[in-house]
């Protein structure tokens, strides 16, 4: 006995436009525009847009590859610098040092909160602009890998 294969065909249909109905569409916050205006009734996008931040956020891993590149140092020695350095320094945040790291900048903790599961540190970097302009040098020698 023979079969043939089956063949099918595909019907295509076009997808119709959701439905949306007034219960099911979110209100934007409403946002302050004096002193007496409302507060903002979705707290949790105001807090999700404060959360948000505007500014790339650098990795431990792009870091050591700053590192690496600006000093020309192996990969292999600089991470373990870079790890024990943020050991150092996240250790002096935690403990309420102040610190005078040029051209980093002086760091001063300002408050401090245990939480459950984190102690939160709230820290005031200041920033000289004349050791920021002297920090930037060419790097010792071509980096290797």
């Amino acid at each position: 006995m023979v079969t043939k294969p089956k063949t099918t065909t595909r019907k295509t249909t076009t997808r119709k436009p959701a439905v949306t109905t007034a219960k099911a569409t979110k209100k934007p916050p409403v946002q302050a525009t004096s002193a007496t205006a409302t507060p903002v009734k979705d707290v949790k996008s105001a807090v999700q847009a404060v959360a948000t931040p505007a500014v790339p956020v650098l990795r431990k891993k792009q870091l050591i590859d700053e590192v690496v590149t600006r000093s020309g140092i192996k990969k292999k020695f600089a991470k373990p610098v870079v790890e024990a350095m943020l050991d150092v320094l996240g250790d002096a945040i935690s403990s309420g040092k102040e610190m005078n790291v040029q051209p980093f900048g002086k760091v001063m903790t300002k408050k401090q909160t245990d939480k459950p599961n984190a102690k939160v540190s709230i820290v005031k970097i200041r920033q000289s602009k004349r050791a920021k302009e002297a920090a930037v040098k060419p790097p010792l020698m071509p980096a290797a890998e």
